[in-house]
């Protein structure tokens, strides 16, 4: 069983995403998590070392993550642990990477607007872009807008018969 964590940090490195001949979309960066504390002589807060991971996602979590996440960035990320021992002739070290399973901004550190992005299968998004290129820009803000509440407009279309039971709740 593959061991789960959570870490908080900065998006250290540009996020480069690619389209696999398979069409699979990934998208991976390094992450630097800096864990601080406050040290009551000195009356103020100290860095500790600083650890650093390659966060990896895939499918429909590679394409939102590379749409919406830029180097430096704080970033809240959950995944699976992994840590690999390499050798390369005379150099050996470790590597510790993460493939995620969740990630978004840090909101201790800013505000975020979200945007639901609404795709039935990654694999579809993915086959319009040709292996090893990135995907396009985001229209503009608002420029989507009518795209985007159509298409989850369809989306709740299939499921009016739940809707229709459904109770608003005030949050």
């Amino acid at each position: 069983m593959p061991d789960i964590i959570t870490v908080t940090g900065l998006v250290a490195t540009v996020p480069r995403h690619l389209v696999t001949t398979e069409g699979l979309p990934i998208t991976s960066f390094r992450l630097a998590s800096t864990q601080r504390r406050f040290d009551r002589s000195q009356e103020r807060w100290i860095d500790g070392d600083t650890n650093w991971y390659t966060i990896t996602g895939f499918r429909q979590l590679a394409i939102n993550v590379a749409a919406s996440v830029k180097k430096g960035d704080r970033v809240v990320i959950t995944g699976k642990l992994k840590i690999r021992d390499w050798e390369n002739g005379e150099r050996t070290g470790t590597t510790i990477e993460i493939d995620a399973e969740a990630l978004g901004h840090d909101l201790m550190w800013g505000s975020s607007s979200f945007t639901r992005s609404v795709s039935t299968n990654a694999g579809a998004i993915a086959a319009e872009f040709p292996a090893g290129e990135s995907i396009p820009d985001l229209p503009a803000e608002g420029e989507g807008e009518a795209l985007t509440e159509s298409l989850i407009d369809a989306d709740l279309e299939g499921r009016a018969a739940v809707l229709e039971d459904a109770v608003a709740t005030p949050f």
